[in-house]
């Protein structure tokens, strides 16, 4: 799909990636349409995710929430699990510096 039909797309369902859960976790925390994913963190809409049900989810979940953010912003449509290496790059840093 090209980036400028990226607004034709008005289900959250309809972004590579996304299904059911996901797009009921996205719009736990805010996020109703596929249009509100531009500028979002994918990392800060996990730990609203976790804040909001009171549990750890998977980290994967972060993985599903970088692919949903990217496509919105242009990039192609990646599985999730090619975002693995990145989350858990990102993750150890943020460890790190605390």
């Amino acid at each position: 799909m090209a980036a400028s039909r990226r607004t034709e797309i008005t289900y959250l369902q309809q972004i590579p990636n996304v299904g059911p859960s996901i797009a009921a976790n996205m719009q736990l925390i805010g996020v109703s349409s596929p249009q509100d994913l531009l500028l979002r963190d994918p990392y800060e809409m996990y730990d609203a995710l976790c804040e909001a049900t009171g549990v750890r989810h998977d980290p994967c979940v972060i993985d599903v929430f970088i692919s949903a953010v990217r496509f919105m912003a242009g990039e192609p449509g990646r599985p999730w699990w090619e975002f693995t290496p990145e989350r858990k790059r990102r993750l150890e840093a943020r460890s790190i510096e605390r």
